[in-house]
């Protein structure tokens, strides 16, 4: 199974998500950048407020692509220690590594919401969204974070993941839609025809457009 794109991925998703369409207590929350472009199709079908959320990987030694941990914007931090121990990332190198995404995650969020403040999730039925997870590190460490703020349900929705990634993940989120969980899995961007860079102009008007 192949996606042509992200908007079409989250066409999809949101036929999976039908059964929440129009629920009063709906939010939208996607993982920039590529996320929020699936997540803009699952709230604009659903009928539901679209923000982010912002969590960023933490990256091995060498190979900046390989997650051996993530934060999230409240500081929720999960790293996998038997990948740390095997790329040989030092307590200096995963701190350090922390502290500069923690500072991305400050940008984004600047970039993103200006003076707007986040979403009140206490008590919502949130739907965390993001393009494919490989190892699921960023969005273990947003499920763990959102966990934090009681929202009355919490629903992860991907187009594409590995099974053991998505064993993991359903151990934490009270529900997880993935359209396809293949036998052989490379790199979310392999199970898409069209995978470019999403911009931050591109994540900041697709909120936008929500808003409106």
């Amino acid at each position: 199974m192949h996606f042509r794109d992200r908007r079409e991925a989250g066409m999809l998703l949101a036929r999976a998500l039908a059964d929440l369409r129009e629920a009063d207590d709906l939010v939208v929350l996607g993982i920039p950048r590529g996320g929020v472009v699936v997540a803009h199709e699952v709230a604009a079908a659903l009928g539901a407020p679209l923000d982010v959320y912002i969590t960023r990987k933490i990256g091995a030694p060498f190979n900046s692509e390989l997650a051996i941990g993530a934060v999230a914007s409240d500081g929720t931090l999960v790293l996998d220690d038997d990948l740390v121990a095997r790329v040989g990332a030092s307590a200096d190198y995963v701190q350090s590594e922390t502290e500069r995404q923690r500072r991305e995650i400050e940008r984004r969020m600047k970039a993103y919401r200006g003076a707007s403040s986040a979403p009140q999730l206490k008590s919502q039925t949130v739907i965390l969204v993001d393009d494919g997870v490989a190892t699921g590190a960023t969005v273990l460490a947003s499920v763990r974070a959102i966990r934090q703020q009681e929202p009355k349900e919490l629903i992860v929705a991907i187009p594409v993941g590995p099974a053991d990634t998505i064993h993991v993940l359903e151990q934490e989120a009270d529900r997880v839609v993935c359209l396809y969980t293949p036998e052989v899995f490379w790199a979310v961007g392999a199970f898409y025809e069209v995978f470019d860079q999403t911009s931050d102009e591109e994540v900041v008007r697709l909120l936008h457009a929500r808003r409106s």
